[in-house]
């Protein structure tokens, strides 16, 4: 007998188990996405170097990817960092004789259903319900006997119009009907985990998944930036205090009540930076010069992803006075970046990352005279703002890519099981994150 050969034959089966168990226990997860999200990128190369998932993205529209109008900013955005690299995609032609992002019939990809059907997943996540082509998954997904994850970044009923009772009576009934659909859904922030159990959706596990931005990425790009340099593009003094608005220049952002609220404050040496474009530039422009702070107040603009880094390292306060507002990322990016944030009851952050005093402060939507007290006491206080940015960036260390895909992770083996208890087979077991 060959010994060496009998090794090997053992070792190659040995492998071959091995190899057939990895195979076993990896779970195949298709991510059906409206269109390219840049926040996402990061999550999704997170998940792809995962041992636990097997992932396929699939792109309904390519629209972020590719350059375009942003109706919103007002201007067209491409946007300056890879988001296309890193993991597997496709996008399944959109034969929709009306393409776009803002309506319901805008995506229609017929070939998602072949997809699912013959790809043999293990869990279908569907990002939203609102366009043709969820629809279309959700059934593919339930011909299949395909266990169904949804994800929702909401924490109430309420959008930034105000809404009737029986408005949101039906959408109660209504989101809550199409979640009973799933098998798993991951709520973005704590607020929204009790929004979901509120709901009293029967049969379905929700999952806490923090939403994130790429936080080694912003921090380095942070680190490098010249705040001295900066500050004297934007004609600020280097000793002077800086009050940061990051967002779309839209009713529903806040940011008139800001500059209001600015005004009001008015602390000596205080500076007022809006970051972003919009509909509403004029109207800002024109009411800071009415309130005579327009030499104190800077508009720069739409910023891209690449230049945002500088911004944030070289203000000393975040401020997102939003009306309606599911989460928020610009307080994960400041965060990160080492600011305290300043932001209303109706931001999602809230629930998790900003603690008064600590972190920051939460005041009513709004209420203008409340923010503009809580200016009159921070922006005076260089120590405060900067234990408190301090504490900001420690924050971020428990709320990155790697939870939100160690949360997909453990959804997805969720949703196998389910799958696993019908068909009659032993579930995988899995730690809840």
């Amino acid at each position: 007998m060959d010994v060496n050969k009998s090794t090997t034959d053992e070792r190659l089966n040995s492998d071959q188990a091995a190899t057939d168990e990895s195979t076993r226990v990896r779970k195949r997860l298709l991510l059906v996405s409206s269109h390219v999200v840049q926040y996402s990128s990061p999550i999704f190369r997170e998940l792809a170097q995962d041992s636990k998932i097997e992932l396929l993205v699939a792109y309904c529209s390519l629209q972020g990817a590719e350059s375009g109008w942003d109706p919103d900013f007002g201007v067209t955005v491409t946007w300056d960092t890879p988001l296309l690299d890193g993991y597997s995609w496709t996008h399944p032609p959109n034969r929709s004789p009306w393409p776009g992002i803002h309506s319901f019939f805008g995506l229609i990809n017929p070939s998602v259903w072949r997809l699912i059907r013959d790809g043999h997943f293990d869990a279908v996540l569907v990002t939203g319900y609102s366009y043709a082509s969820a629809w279309i998954a959700i059934a593919a997904a339930k011909w299949t006997s395909t266990p169904i994850i949804f994800i929702t970044d909401s924490h109430g009923l309420r959008s930034w119009a105000t809404q009737s009772k029986w408005k949101i009576r039906f959408k109660r009934e209504l989101v809550r009907r199409i979640f009973s659909l799933g098998n798993v859904v991951l709520a973005l922030s704590s607020g929204g985990v009790e929004y979901l159990n509120s709901l009293d959706i029967s049969g379905t596990e929700v999952v806490l998944t923090p939403f994130a931005v790429d936080n080694t990425w912003w921090a380095k790009q942070a680190s490098n930036a010249d705040r001295e340099a900066i500050r004297k593009e934007w004609e600020i003094p280097a000793q002077a205090v800086v009050a940061l608005f990051c967002a779309k220049l839209q009713p529903w952002k806040g940011p008139l009540d800001l500059l209001e609220a600015f005004s009001q404050s008015n602390v000596e040496q205080s500076y007022l930076v809006f970051a972003g474009d919009g509909p509403l530039r004029g109207k800002l422009e024109k009411r800071a010069a009415e309130l005579g702070v327009a030499e104190r107040v800077r508009f720069l603009g739409f910023k891209n992803q690449s230049q945002l880094p500088s911004v944030y390292r070289s203000a000393d306060i975040l401020v997102l006075p939003s009306h309606f507002e599911p989460f928020g990322l610009v307080v994960n990016e400041a965060m990160v970046c080492g600011l305290p944030v300043l932001v209303s009851d109706r931001v999602g952050a809230r629930f998790d990352l900003v603690r008064a005093g600590e972190t920051g402060y939460v005041f009513p939507a709004g209420d203008v005279s409340a923010l503009a007290g809580i200016l009159m006491k921070v922006l005076p206080d260089g120590g405060l703002l900067a234990r408190m940015g301090a504490n900001a960036q420690r924050r971020m260390e428990s709320w990155s890519p790697l939870d939100f895909a160690n949360s997909v992770v453990h959804a997805t083996e969720l949703a196998a099981n389910t799958r696993a208890h019908r068909l009659g087979k032993r579930p995988i077991k899995s730690s809840r994150f």
